[in-house]
Order: C-alpha cells, then structure tokens, then sequence
C-alpha cells in the first residue's frame, strides 16, 4: 500500500465522511470501545482544568472526556462531522467545539492536558515538528499530552509508531514520557511537562 507524502487536507475528510458518517465505527466498534476506555484510564489525573481534543470526529470519546474536565476545547476539520458532535454532547455546556486544521490553525488558550488520538500520523514530518511546536506553545506547566494511534498498515503519510515516536522525540525538550503501553492493534504514550514556564502562545 502506497503513502501519502504530505498531510491529508480537509477535503481528504470530507470525502470520507461523505461516504459514511460514522466510517471508523466509533460508536458501534468494540475495538473503539476499549481503547477509549483504555485511553480514560491512562490519564494522570482524575479532573483537568482545561482540555484540548485535537480530532474529536462524531464527539464520542469527547462525551466521555467532558466527564473529567471543567473545560473542553474539541478540534475537526469537516463542518458535518462537528455538528454531529455538536449534537451528541448538546447537554454539556462547558464544551465547545471548533473547526481547525491543525497545525496551520490552533485555539487560543492553555491546557493542563492535550489529547492526540489517531490524529499524528494523518501529518507529514514537517507538519509534525509544527504541531509539537503547537503543543509546546499551550501546554501548561505539568500538563499532560496523550497520544493514541492504531499500528496497522494504512496509506497515511506516518505509521503509527512514526507518528508516536516523532512526536516524543520532538517533544523531549519540554516533555518527558511517563507512560507507553502496546494495546491490541494500537499504542498508548503519555507525556508531561517538564520545566516551570509554559511557552508563550
């Protein structure tokens, strides 16, 4: 199977969700089912201040993240996709939701945890040192970043370990790995800021 070489763009996702509005069966899969409960339980704490989700899609995981936060930022890229997250956490009004393409657009604002799920390897290289730069830029002091990405043969500019993996090692000047676990077809690291003073945004 052939890579992408460079990012996929907001229509590669609107294409795909043309086709399907639910195509990773996120609301439906088991598989999806245990790696968000996974993903709830390798958080560092119980509650977070202010949350960033970067890649909410249909809002599942995100209604279960809102649980643990007082705030709560999530991130897509295709308008459809975000109203159906809209509408699956209408009830919880300290979440809001965004359309950006990340790295080029970003939220304003600081966060005690960064979420990266599935997400990294949709990048080429050069759009990931700008997204850790991103994440350098918003992450408070001792906040968290978690990174989950599935390890399967894809098309996407990055494996799953590249992804990872590019991420940590880019990240090592402000964030240290705490945790790294290898799940049934997927894998798992959480990262937290070292140091006292959050770059500024």
């Amino acid at each position: 199977m052939s890579r992408h070489s460079t990012s996929l763009s907001p229509e590669y996702f609107s294409g795909v969700y043309a086709d399907d509005p639910d195509p990773w069966r996120f609301a439906t899969s088991d598989y999806e089912r245990e790696k968000y409960a996974t993903t709830l339980a390798s958080l560092p704490r119980d509650r977070y201040a202010s949350v960033l989700e970067v890649g909410c899609s249909i809002g599942v995981l995100t209604r279960q993240l809102a649980g643990r936060c007082q705030q709560l930022t999530a991130l897509d890229v295709v308008p459809a996709v975000l109203a159906s997250a809209q509408s699956r956490c209408a009830a919880l009004d300290h979440v809001r939701f965004q359309i950006a393409s990340v790295p080029g657009e970003w939220p304003d604002g600081h966060f005690d945890l960064i979420l990266l799920s599935e997400v990294i390897y949709y990048l080429d290289c050069a759009d990931l040192a700008r997204l850790v730069a991103r994440v350098e830029g918003s992450l408070l002091p001792g906040g968290d970043v978690v990174l989950v990405h599935y390890l399967g043969e894809t098309d996407y500019p990055l494996s799953g370990d590249e992804a990872a993996d590019g991420f940590i090692e880019r990240a090592s000047a402000f964030a240290k790995l705490e945790d790294q676990s290898r799940q049934d077809g997927y894998r798992l690291d959480v990262l937290r800021r070292i140091g006292f003073e959050a770059a500024s945004s």
